[in-house]
């Protein structure tokens, strides 16, 4: 497998470095990697139509160049180094420097491999899905797992983190439901609640009728999305509500919110997520902070590192001790692996938190 980095007219970064990430992280995923320098937008667009997927574009700052990611084809991702505005109907990231190349890449190479049917569950362009049904032939209705990227809340981190895990999630034979949805940083707090709650809601119609058996859906939230897999469990634990979640996980999640802003986890992006510090914004906090929200009436799995972030682990051990104290049922998988081990499909934390789910859904 090849992948293709094209980089567009002006961009502000050093190419050697920009060709050896390319090379090493190609690497990383089995393949080979290579970097084509565009002096032009139309430079640009004619390398554009002569590659063959997987490829990343870097477009530069250039408008004649930026111009070609309106329509642009599914299978090219876009990627800006410095923080950018979404563009509707491309794969857009951005805003992660030199380094979030990387993780564009492997977001195209995610969906090479593996393609997803994007769906919209709002206009905006932060709100879509990306749908994987189970690759292999399986009996359906099949089981759902949502997925809830982290980030602290910024706009600069997506869904793209979650790809290889709805990748593994499709592989092991369920639906995976990959959710994008507004930060708060541009878009406000309860921009972000109601997008989670909408992705959820709209559960029944993101594919053929049947075919996703809505008794069995997993919401798993990794760090700040954590809290999100949480609070949306909690908002939808009456029994009269639709979708209901059969099991929540979150995976070195937040879960503590009034905490955390206190110990400024995140330079302060508990606060700056909210809109303000608990005695300002209590009732925001009252919402969205799982540890207030005890008992979240949900069967919940809280999968953590033990080389995370102390406070990430003391955090999850407490809320352990209070979930079980409100009378939830509750498991606490605190393993060997650090942040990211969580959500990477070959870690033995991530093997154990799948043989727990699958138990919890009777698979």
């Amino acid at each position: 497998m090849d992948v293709t980095v094209l980089v567009g007219p002006e961009l502000t970064a050093d190419l050697a470095l920009l060709e050896s990430l390319t090379t090493a992280t190609a690497a990383d995923l089995g393949g080979t990697g290579r970097l084509v320098a565009a002096d032009s937008a139309a430079a640009l667009e004619s390398a554009l139509a002569a590659t063959a997927a997987p490829v990343v574009v870097l477009p530069g700052p250039t408008a004649s160049a930026r111009s070609l990611m309106s329509g642009a084809a599914p299978h090219v991702v876009w990627y800006d180094l410095t923080v950018a505005t979404a563009v509707a109907g491309a794969r857009h990231l951005s805003g992660r420097g030199v380094w979030g190349l990387a993780w564009a890449i492997r977001h195209a190479v995610h969906q090479h491999r593996s393609p997803a049917v994007r769906v919209a569950y709002g206009a905006h362009a932060d709100q879509w899905g990306e749908l994987r049904l189970p690759t292999a032939d399986t009996a359906r209705p099949v089981p759902v797992a949502v997925l809830l990227h982290g980030g602290f809340w910024r706009s600069y981190w997506g869904a793209d983190l979650m790809d290889a895990l709805a990748v593994d999630l499709a592989a092991r034979g369920y639906a995976a439901w990959n959710v994008e949805y507004r930060r708060p940083d541009r878009h406000g707090w309860d921009a972000t609640t109601a997008d989670v709650a909408a992705a959820l809601a709209v559960l029944p119609v993101v594919t053929d009728a049947g075919a996703l058996d809505l008794d069995r859906i997993v919401v798993l939230g990794h760090s700040a999305g954590g809290q999100l897999a949480l609070r949306a469990a909690a908002d939808l634990a009456d029994p009269a509500s639709a979708p209901r979640v059969a099991l929540a996980v979150s995976l070195a999640g937040v879960l503590d919110l009034a905490e955390a802003d206190g110990r400024q986890l995140g330079d302060g992006a508990v606060s700056a997520a909210l809109g303000g510090t608990p005695t300002t914004v209590p009732e925001r906090y009252a919402a969205g902070d799982p540890m207030a929200r005890l008992p979240i009436g949900v069967p919940t799995l809280l999968v953590q590192g033990a080389g995370d972030s102390p406070d990430l682990v003391d955090i999850n051990r407490r809320y352990a001790v209070a979930a079980r104290a409100a009378g939830d049922q509750l498991t606490h998988l605190e393993l060997p692996g650090d942040h990211f081990d969580v959500i990477g499909p070959g870690s033995a934390i991530w093997q154990a938190t799948m043989d727990q789910v699958g138990r919890s859904l009777g698979r």
